[in-house]
């Protein structure tokens, strides 16, 4: 069976900063799903719960199910909400798992700054997106450079995003996975905090460091990120044959 791939967007971004990914595993032939998680993209007007974010990843990752072995990559908040996902003490179906952007553990003193920090960018003017173009214009290469906003910023959903992350029990989670699991991480990412943490707490983990890259993994080096697609879905179809 072929293996179908379930794709998890970040914080404040939509379904649409995979689109090189989305176009890569097209072409690969593997089914591919990008999720909206509620107050985000299509689903701007939804309000962001924890709940509903699962159970957008869940009715993503149940379909794909129906027709074969499931890849889920998550990014950032994506990534973290899938790790609590895939860790479940009554286990999806997924068969295997990679987590970018996502090594750190949302709480105490790292939350609140980075909470502040969001705030404070909202209180700018035009939401402080002039200064993020900026930004992306300096980062991002052309050809990905627009895939962050294009399905829209979602700044009212921000706040109660980050705080919902809280209640998260990751390792707990992390020493639950037992499909293969990638960690993904850019050489200059600000979550790398607990990247040694969960590489040793998750039992079939690799991890993967991609040089002069920010945070901003799949869209800063969209094709280094669609080769550890290929690592990933190569070791699937090997267990799978």
């Amino acid at each position: 069976m072929v293996v179908q791939v379930v794709l998890v967007h970040g914080i404040r971004t939509s379904a649409t900063m995979w689109r090189a990914q989305l176009e890569y595993l097209t072409e690969r032939g593997n089914p591919v799903t990008a999720v909206d998680l509620p107050g985000h993209g299509a689903r701007m007007s939804e309000v962001f719960t924890i709940d509903s974010a699962f159970e957008a990843i869940g009715a993503a990752v149940r379909d794909a199910a129906a027709r074969g072995p499931v890849l889920l990559v998550g990014h950032s908040m994506g990534g973290l909400l899938s790790i609590e996902y895939a860790g479940a003490e009554d286990p999806p179906p997924v068969a295997g798992f990679i987590a970018a952007s996502c090594t750190a553990i949302p709480r105490g003193v790292g939350l609140t700054t980075y909470r502040l920090l969001a705030r404070g960018f909202d209180r700018l003017p035009g939401r402080g997106q002039r200064l993020a173009d900026l930004v992306l214009d300096r980062t991002l290469p052309p050809e990905t450079r627009l895939d962050f906003g294009a399905g829209g910023y979602a700044y009212d959903a921000q706040d109660v995003a980050l705080r919902s992350l809280s209640v998260l029990d990751l390792l707990a989670a992390l020493h639950r996975i037992e499909v293969p699991l990638w960690f993904v991480n850019g050489q200059y990412d600000q979550l790398r905090v607990n990247e040694r943490l969960f590489t040793r707490v998750a039992q079939h983990a690799e991890l993967i460091v991609i040089p002069r890259t920010s945070h901003l993994v799949t869209a800063m080096r969209p094709r280094v990120f669609n080769a550890i697609l290929n690592l990933a879905l190569t070791t699937l179809e090997r267990r799978e044959s």
